[in-house]
């Protein structure tokens, strides 16, 4: 088996994704099914895989990917748990990881390595335990469609919200084409400055000038201050 089988309002702004966390160490899992994969989680272990996601573009000088094979792993569930203690879960799936995929457990035998993308995570509903990952590769020179997080800050003085208005969170995320080395792991949006009936639009958010925003109408409103309601049961004075 071969080795290589593996956007004016200044108050806005993104945050990169760090590179300092850990390597992700995997094995590879030629068994798949139910059965398997309730014994790996049983040793410690969660169910993974990872691919080139497709329609992407890449650097000539990259390393060649298979768009159309999955590959099949299980990776340590101490490692990921330790990982999502640095970084917040709502960003895990826009932070980039180094991924090594070794012979076996323990096996100093490196068979792959690089940059990977999460973009999925399946959790009990009830318990919240890990249950698998999914990732796609992120090389250098690759373009991937990424869900970024919208977090909002500056609520504690926004003249809207000072005046009894309350802040209508219409998106949560947005997406954009990014290349995998300018991916952001989350958009802050400073609404300090807003009034009551003011919006910040998609077209409004500045981010880094090669990343593409995958919306079909940029004049969608990210959030807007809406004044209270007045409380019809009480008597007007």
């Amino acid at each position: 088996m071969s080795s290589k089988w593996w956007r004016t309002i200044t108050t806005i702004k993104t945050t990169t994704s760090k590179s300092h966390y850990h390597t992700i160490q995997a094995i590879p899992r030629e068994i798949t099914g139910a059965r398997v994969s309730i014994k790996d989680r049983a040793q410690g272990r969660i169910p993974a895989v990872v691919f080139a996601q497709p329609n992407t573009t890449a650097n000539e000088s990259g390393p060649v990917r298979s768009v159309a094979r999955k590959h099949l792993l299980t990776t340590e569930r101490k490692q990921i748990q330790s990982i999502l203690k640095e970084v917040d879960f709502d960003y895990f799936c826009s932070t980039k990881f180094p991924l090594q995929i070794r012979a076996g457990s323990g096996s100093t035998a490196l068979l792959e390595s690089g940059n990977v993308l999460p973009i999925k995570v399946h959790r009990d509903p009830e318990t919240g335990k890990l249950l698998n990952l999914v990732f796609v590769w992120a090389d250098e020179g690759t373009e991937l469609k990424v869900d970024i997080p919208v977090v909002f800050k500056g609520e504690d003085v926004c003249p809207g919200l000072k005046k009894g208005g309350f802040l209508n969170k219409i998106r949560t995320s947005m997406k954009y084409k990014c290349p995998s080395e300018h991916i952001p792991q989350k958009i802050e949006v400073d609404i300090s400055n807003l009034d009551i009936g003011d919006k910040v639009f998609m077209q409004d958010v500045k981010v880094h000038p090669s990343l593409e925003l995958l919306s079909k109408n940029e004049t969608l409103p990210v959030c807007k201050i809406v004044a209270a309601k007045l409380d019809s049961s009480k008597p007007t004075q």
